[in-house]
């Protein structure tokens, strides 16, 4: 077992046994909080950090060899919602198949570098997702809205990870979900919100025992944009209305990527 979080043996028993007429493409989306400095298992010294070992681990020999690709990384701006851990990095790779996510566990390429995984991440929350909807482009180009992107202040990645009350639901979205969604809509669309995309859990490979129904990828032209909505009188009634009896739990992250590839992964972009 990794000492960075517990596996769900029953998700991934149903990622290495699903019928290859029923398997596709998943999204794992990667939630990282890193140790300050690395520590290897043999004691070996070393002047790294949890995150300088992350990136010596990152197995893109591996992924490409089983197909899968590295689609969006970022690291964490702004933790607005969810106290613990306090996140450090999002990360998605797109796998081709379930089975292809075994299959590069299995790897001795994959199991050497791990040692540095396990050296510098804290806790991880791994979440195999399946897109809700196709990414939409904004109404309006972000050369025209009232904060669009900068040198200074360039695009702004909102992640929300969501855990609805109900359980029964699965990624389904609540009543009260819907009516937040619609009311704060037009202050968004206004201020340009590129959605990358919206996803369903299907499982988590591996966190620390909590279930979790969605994750949403919202690109606005700059953060000062996205303050613009948050600060929305609208919007802020619809949220006590709806939002907040509608989500059990949940971490709202703003991000600034350095590879969003996530929309292209999903499908076509088309006009909201």
């Amino acid at each position: 077992m990794p000492s960075y979080g517990t596996v769900d043996h029953d998700y991934g028993l149903r990622l290495a046994t699903t019928d290859p007429a029923d398997d596709g493409p998943v999204w794992m989306i990667n939630l990282m909080k890193y140790k300050a400095k690395a520590e290897y298992a043999d004691g070996r010294e070393t002047e790294r950090t949890g995150r300088e070992a992350d990136d010596e681990y990152t197995p893109l020999g591996p992924l490409a060899a089983v197909g899968a690709e590295l689609v969006f990384a970022s690291d964490v701006e702004d933790q607005f919602l969810g106290e613990s851990p306090e996140w450090d990095r999002v990360a998605i790779v797109k796998y081709p198949t379930r089975r292809s996510f075994i299959e590069m566990q299995q790897r001795q390429d994959f199991q050497d570098a791990h040692v540095h995984k396990e050296a510098g991440m804290a806790e991880t929350i791994v979440i195999g997702a399946q897109p809700l909807m196709g990414p939409l482009e904004p109404l309006r180009p972000w050369s025209e809205v009232p904060h669009p992107p900068s040198d200074d202040d360039g695009p702004y990645t909102v992640i929300h990870v969501i855990r609805f009350h109900d359980e029964t639901g699965g990624a389904a979205t609540p009543e009260g979900m819907e009516s937040y969604q619609s009311g704060a809509r037009t202050t968004a669309t206004a201020n340009g919100v590129r959605v990358d995309g919206w996803f369903g859990a299907e499982g988590t490979i591996i966190g620390d025992g909590r279930t979790w129904h969605q994750v949403r990828f919202n690109t606005f032209p700059s953060r000062a944009a996205f303050m613009e909505v948050v600060m929305d009188p609208a919007r802020l009634e619809a949220q006590k209305a709806h939002r907040e009896t509608a989500i059990a739990d949940t971490y709202t992250l703003g991000v600034r990527a350095f590879i969003n590839e996530l929309a292209e992964s999903v499908g076509e972009r088309v006009t909201s």
